[in-house]
């Protein structure tokens, strides 16, 4: 059953339009210009419970947006959603209690204060019951391992240790549905691999409905199975990672393993040569030349070991995002 249904739901800015120099100022004082910007477009979309579901796309493409519309921080300009049953701008006391937000660029606890005591004032916020309370926020503690900085100072927390107490405070209440915005933005590789792995096992365990935006595609890789990409403010894609790889990569990453004493010479006529670092040799070579290139690459060269894998994922959504800028580009000529 779908825990999170979208329909046709659009949200449009009046962005003030400022001249240059003193004579424009002054004139925006008495006659201003707007422009519309479309920052969510006829978005349609369907979340199972319990799925973990990515939302990607490039910046200013509506991910966040979206996400505060089916958190009732903002209203819509028109379209439909429900979540649980809920409308989120309507913002009713028990849609609130059953969902969390965590944004990774918002602080939601008091900087000055122990974490614990924002952990208190969500327990009086959300009418957790002291037992329930403990119980949740000595699981949540040791799964994080922050039981020993729960008594200092949230400014004096790295950012990892922050994002951390930030997940404890999202999750006391135990919600059946969590949006999570960029949430390692900006942590090394260890944080980042700690909160990937928090939040795979928490998931599982629980079943709860995750929607994840992230620029880290090794979040997306880690954690969910199903990929919505969005960009220009609509859904481009729908569907599992690997078919991303299918639907917009015409291209395979060739990997060989040379025997020692061997100089390739020549490796531009079998794909672009991506970098030799002997007796490594990496090339690209188009999805339907593998097999003839393969070959080919055996006939001549000694090979001691060799690899056919897809692109980078980020290049892969990369283009693609190149590919529907110029479409709109494209479209906005042709309205001209």
């Amino acid at each position: 059953m779908a825990i999170i249904e979208i329909e046709q739901l659009t949200k449009s800015y009046r962005v003030y339009q400022k001249g240059e120099g003193l004579r424009a100022a002054i004139t925006g004082l008495f006659h201003r210009q707007y422009r519309e910007v479309l920052a969510v477009r006829d978005v349609n979309l369907k979340v199972e419970s319990g799925e973990f579901v990515a939302f990607l796309g490039p910046n200013g493409a509506g991910k966040t947006t979206t996400l505060k519309l089916l958190s009732g921080v903002i209203y819509p300009t028109s379209g439909r959603a429900k979540v649980m049953g809920f409308v989120p701008w309507q913002r009713d006391n028990e849609y609130r209690r059953r969902f969390a937000l965590v944004m990774g660029q918002k602080n939601q606890l008091w900087w000055d204060l122990p974490a614990q005591e924002s952990f208190r004032l969500h327990q009086r916020i959300y009418r957790i019951e002291p037992q329930a309370f403990q119980k949740t926020l000595g699981e949540l503690t040791d799964l994080l391992g922050v039981k020993d900085l729960l008594s200092r100072p949230v400014r004096e927390l790295s950012l990892g240790e922050r994002m951390k107490m930030e997940l404890i405070a999202a999750l006391l209440h135990s919600p059946e549905v969590l949006f999570l915005d960029e949430p390692t933005i900006g942590l090394d590789v260890v944080a980042q691999h700690n909160i990937q792995q928090f939040l795979k096992y928490y998931q599982e365990e629980r079943g709860i409905t995750v929607l994840l935006t992230s620029h880290y595609m090794k979040d997306v890789a880690a954690l969910c199975r199903r990929v919505v990409v969005i960009a220009k403010g609509q859904v481009q894609y729908d569907g599992s990672l690997t078919g991303i790889v299918d639907s917009f990569s015409g291209a395979k990453v060739v990997t060989l393993q040379l025997a020692e004493g061997i100089v390739p010479q020549g490796l531009e006529k079998f794909g672009e040569v991506l970098s030799v670092q002997l007796p490594k040799v990496k090339l690209k070579c188009s999805r339907a030349e593998v097999s003839r290139v393969l070959a080919q690459l055996l006939e001549q060269y000694t090979v001691e070991d060799i690899a056919v894998e897809d692109p980078p994922l980020e290049e892969v959504i990369a283009a693609m995002f190149s590919r529907v800028s110029s479409e709109e580009a494209v479209a906005e000529g042709v309205k001209k």
